[in-house]
């Protein structure tokens, strides 16, 4: 199945070639580098890892988690999903391209089907809920985010 273009990204594809346009994949070939592969792998394959009772995006520390747990109303859910969040928008800063409504919600999109299937794979018998959230004000780019906490949690607070 050929990967959907985001239409935003198609004046791009069709300047290269003399204007003949290229593909999704060509235009990689040609702006990409092995460091940003490598760099994206971490983006686009997270490493996972628990602490506690909890399911942790890399990144954290005993502090950061336990400053957490002590806020006023802290719940485990709310622990995991603070500190499993990332901002789309934050994936690239300084860029040169604007991103757009359509840019964050293709990469929304694909980064929950990713998260689903590795959290599935890494933690077969630890469900997880994965939320890609898209704000009431679409035009609020900064709040396009996504962010995973574990089912149990919902089960344990309505008890």
């Amino acid at each position: 199945m050929p990967v959907k273009v985001p239409d935003v990204m198609k004046p791009e594809l069709q300047r290269w070639n003399s204007g003949g346009g290229i593909s999704v994949e060509e235009w990689i070939r040609c702006v990409g580098n092995v460091d940003l592969a490598v760099g994206y792998s971490t983006v686009f394959w997270p490493v996972f890892q628990t602490y506690k009772d909890y399911i942790l995006t890399e990144g954290w520390t005993p502090e950061t988690v336990e400053g957490f747990e002590k806020q006023p109303n802290s719940t485990p859910q709310g622990v995991e999903w603070v500190l499993n969040h990332v901002h789309m928008i934050d994936i690239h800063v300084d860029d040169d391209v604007e991103p757009t409504v359509e840019h964050l919600l293709r990469l929304g999109t694909v980064l929950k089907e990713i998260y689903e299937a590795k959290l599935a794979w890494q933690f077969p018998n630890r469900p997880c809920e994965v939320e890609f959230f898209i704000p009431g004000d679409p035009d609020d780019l900064v709040e396009y985010q996504i962010s995973f906490w574990q089912k149990k949690w919902l089960e344990t607070e309505t008890e």
